[in-house]
């Protein structure tokens, strides 16, 4: 009996890792439920377009990210994969090939931007440079040509481009207007996929290094990763009380704070296990699942506060 191969459809929705989808959602809700709670809109067409057009975004970054880790050497010298970390294997492999991959990264990115042009016309044209800038972030992110990761400010376009952005582009497309409050609320959710980010890479370390992906993680080493890890955990809940605070967040959304006993028990993990690549798998797990509820419960606090 032999084993049957997966169609071609099964190998492009795995290739393009939809299960991390989560990261798209988390910032487009939070950025719907700030116009809800603001200004008392939700319209759920636009909202959906924009949920779709980010989706598309995303994929189009996951994609061209495998592309360009394959040109570079990076996922050939990666021995260390995991469920979070490591990109697929499709192309490694041969079942996809680099032409394969790299179109359907432009494809993803020319239907966001085709999507985007219609919320440029239907609610705001500031859509446009948010637009172009997310896009940006995503394909040069591993791109030679500007290769954000290598430069050390991955993270940052990672948490710039699925926290604020993405914030104030949900408001906008509800309220046909920008404001400042959306991009201080995405914060936590910039701090967290950050997070995300910077967790995955402590077992793609290696192989970074040698492809000269020289992000955080390889600059600082493992151990004091780990303590900038546990640091931004913290300062992410203190940022929710802050914001709580000063007015963002209603007290509805120190709901929030409830994952933090899931963020302890992956500090601990990462704090204790930094160096071992199949022990620190769960702590991988918690920080997307903190990502999501933290994300989820803020946006649920606005959504209460603006019934009320």
């Amino acid at each position: 009996m032999t084993d049957e191969k997966p169609s071609k459809l099964k190998i492009w929705l795995l290739e393009l890792r939809a299960p991390f989808f989560t990261a798209s959602l988390v910032p487009t809700l939070l950025g719907a439920a700030i116009a809800w709670e603001s200004a008392g809109t939700f319209h759920p067409l636009l909202f959906a377009l924009t949920l779709i057009g980010v989706v598309f975004a995303h994929a189009g970054t996951n994609v061209i990210n495998d592309y360009f880790d394959y040109k570079n050497g990076t996922d050939l010298a990666n021995k260390n994969r995991t469920p979070f970390n490591g990109g697929t294997p499709f192309l490694v492999t041969g079942v996809l090939t680099p032409k394969e991959v790299y179109r359907g990264a432009i494809a993803f990115f020319v239907a966001c931007a085709a999507i985007g042009l219609y919320l440029a016309y239907a609610a705001s044209y500031w859509i446009i440079p948010l637009g172009i800038v997310g896009i940006g972030l995503g394909y040069f992110y591993t791109s030679p040509k500007l290769n954000l990761a290598a430069m050390g400010v991955g993270e940052f376009a990672v948490g710039l481009g699925f926290g604020p952005l993405v914030v104030e582009g949900a408001y906008l497309v509800q309220t046909g207007e920008l404001s400042v409050v959306p991009l201080l609320a995405g914060l936590p959710v910039a701090f967290l996929i950050g997070l995300v980010l910077f967790i995955n890479q402590f077992p793609d370390r290696e192989a970074d290094s040698g492809a000269g992906k020289n992000h955080w993680v390889v600059r600082m080493g493992l151990q004091k990763a780990s303590f900038w890890y546990a640091g931004l955990m913290v300062m992410t809940f203190a940022t929710v009380v802050a914001l709580w605070a000063i007015g963002v967040y209603p007290v509805w959304s120190l709901a929030a704070l409830v994952p933090v006993a899931i963020a302890y028990k992956a500090v601990r993990i990462v704090l204790d296990k930094y160096g071992s690549v199949r022990e620190l798998v769960p702590a991988q797990a918690m920080t997307v699942q903190v990502h999501l509820t933290v994300g989820m419960l803020i946006s649920a606090g606005l959504i209460v506060a603006g019934l009320l």
